[in-house]
């Protein structure tokens, strides 16, 4: 036992250049990470869209409520703050009013506000200029493995990186792998394709992985310490069942020899 726990507490020790992220970046430059990131419109993301114009009622027909209120009759009533989501289609397509099928797929929010905005347009007076919202509500992430607290996020500025992805999850545990991060993306095709990342390289910021799309999967495995530390536990779990079963044994054959 004291075997066991001494194996624990070595493991337990880890070196700061297995832990420290970004180890490197005073060493090196950030030029290539100049730049806004945008994130783009994908199948199946659900969007919220509004028009707003100087003149409400000229409005209104873009701006469908759905009703979500149970009245005391047992009808619903329409709640205007709540308004119809637009779910993109596998082919990037939505189903908008007045105006038909907009392919959004593929375009950031400002492009997809800009063209919902021209097919709007020719429907109002021309004094009217219309001012088109678009949100993404459901951009969301998943973060698994060796992170305090795993599971998926929901990302509410539609635009996040993978070290604030990871302090959303509370951070890696001691017993996680910088050096071996796994990101799994899928395209707009519904391909997919996987990412080694090392967390320790500070040359990640310079990475087109740096930024995270929406339903990418980061996965944190576990590093040798904490397999090793598996296996020991579970053998010990054996050997105390087995120590327990043969002292169990051994009392029933005194019983019966006494007797």
């Amino acid at each position: 036992m004291a075997f066991a726990a001494m194996i624990l507490l070595m493991g337990s020790c880890r070196s700061s250049k297995e832990v420290a992220y970004l180890q490197n970046i005073d060493s090196i430059s950030l030029d290539a990470s100049r730049g806004l990131y945008d994130a783009r419109i994908m199948p199946k993301d659900l969007l919220t869209i509004t028009v707003l114009t100087t003149d409400p009622a000229a409005s209104a027909p873009f701006n469908l409520s759905v009703s979500n209120t149970v009245g005391t009759s047992g009808q619903l009533s329409t709640s205007s703050q709540s308004l119809q989501g637009y779910l993109v289609d596998n082919s990037g397509y939505i189903n908008f009013p007045i105006i038909g099928k907009v392919h959004v797929a593929g375009l950031t929010k400002n492009e997809c506000e800009n063209l919902i905005k021209s097919k709007v347009q020719p429907y109002l007076s021309k004094s009217e200029n219309p001012i088109v919202t678009v949100r993404m509500s459901s951009y969301r992430i998943t973060l698994l493995g060796e992170v305090g607290s795993p599971g998926q996020k929901q990302i509410a500025t539609e635009k996040v990186n993978l070290l604030e992805a990871i302090a959303l999850g509370g951070d890696l545990t001691i017993y996680g792998r910088r050096d071996n991060v796994l990101l799994i993306r899928e395209d707009a095709t519904g391909a997919k394709k996987h990412i080694r990342i090392n967390l320790t390289d500070a040359n990640l910021i310079n990475s087109p992985y740096f930024y995270l799309q929406q339903n990418d999967i980061i996965y944190v495995e576990p590093n040798d310490v904490k397999k090793k530390n598996s296996d020991i536990g579970q053998s010990t779990t054996m050997w105390f069942s087995f120590i327990g079963i043969a002292t169990s044994l051994a009392s029933l054959i005194v019983s019966v020899l006494r007797k």
